[in-house]
């Protein structure tokens, strides 16, 4: 039981730096990307293969951050010349792309297999202290980062990104540069998730393209949705509960003795039934953004 809350809060906090990531683009810029999960992907391969080439895990994260980044700037590039809905559909794509290739690029990637045999970041520790010592440092991470996030979010640029979400003409009379925006908000989301995506690589101790299918998209977009678009606490609370639906699934599993493909559309449904809900009784989340309104 001790191991498994530890493996949960572990995974939580992974992808509670995901969800910042996608709230920085969607949330606070409101950007349409539904094939955010495609940089967590990078930041995970970025990872493996630097540490397969010898390098360390700082240089590895640094590696898949550094991608990211630079896939967010090539993406961001791409939306200039597409509306905000085909830009979202091409971010699916893209990311689908990439998952191809990963798929069948043997000599980078590893293929279907992907890369294994990766380093946990405690090795040298004997459980249950190197699972503990993972937790400590990713939920020290996401507090790093969810601090930062909010103070972002409320900052200059914040506003200046909120504003572009909601009056994109008022905020091209007051001098601001959208591209230039959009380009900054993408990047910033890109290197939170990738980070998210490396700690997960070493959590799992494999990078594969299964890390880049879209269904791991749709489940942030679900997370954000439900906890507050636009809001960091709203987005960790949105966490919280998805990840609680997961890990209680199991337990109804061995209570009322039914199948593991029962389990699993169990799960999908008590996820579906808990946006559902939101949407039709908070549909700006449970903790929806506040905005300053101007008297």
């Amino acid at each position: 039981m001790f191991d498994f809350l530890v493996a949960t809060l572990t995974i939580a906090g992974i992808y509670g730096l995901m969800a910042l990531g996608l709230n920085l683009q969607a949330g606070v810029s409101g950007l349409l990307n539904f094939g955010h999960i495609a940089f967590a992907g990078i930041g995970a391969y970025g990872t493996g293969i630097a540490i397969q080439a010898g390098w360390s895990p700082a240089a590895g994260a640094a590696c898949g951050v550094l991608a990211a980044m630079l896939l967010g700037a090539g993406i961001a590039r791409l939306g200039r010349q597409l509306g905000s809905d085909y830009w979202g559909i091409a971010t699916l794509a893209i990311a689908e792309i990439l998952r191809t290739i990963a798929t069948n690029e043997d000599w980078l990637t590893g293929g279907a297999n992907g890369i294994a045999g990766l380093p946990s970041l405690f090795d040298g520790l004997e459980r249950p202290f190197s699972a503990l010592a993972f937790l400590a440092v990713v939920l020290a991470v996401l507090a790093v980062f969810a601090l930062l996030a909010r103070r972002l979010a409320n900052g200059r640029f914040g506003r200046a990104l909120r504003l572009m979400r909601e009056e994109p003409q008022l905020a091209v009379c007051m001098g601001y540069d959208l591209r230039q925006l959009k380009s900054h908000a993408i990047m910033a989301g890109a290197a939170v998730t990738a980070l998210g995506g490396s700690l997960y690589a070493h959590y799992m101790s494999f990078a594969g393209p299964d890390y880049m299918v879209a269904s791991e998209t749709f489940l942030l977009w679900t997370m954000v949705m439900i906890g507050g678009l636009g809001n960091t606490a709203g987005v960790l609370v949105g966490v919280v509960l998805v990840q609680a639906a997961y890990a209680l699934v199991p337990f109804a599993k061995d209570y009322f003795h039914f199948s593991s493909d029962l389990a699993g559309a169990l799960r999908l449904g008590l996820i579906g039934a808990i946006l559902l809900a939101c949407l039709l009784w908070r549909s700006q989340g449970l903790v929806p953004e506040k905005l300053r309104k101007i008297p």
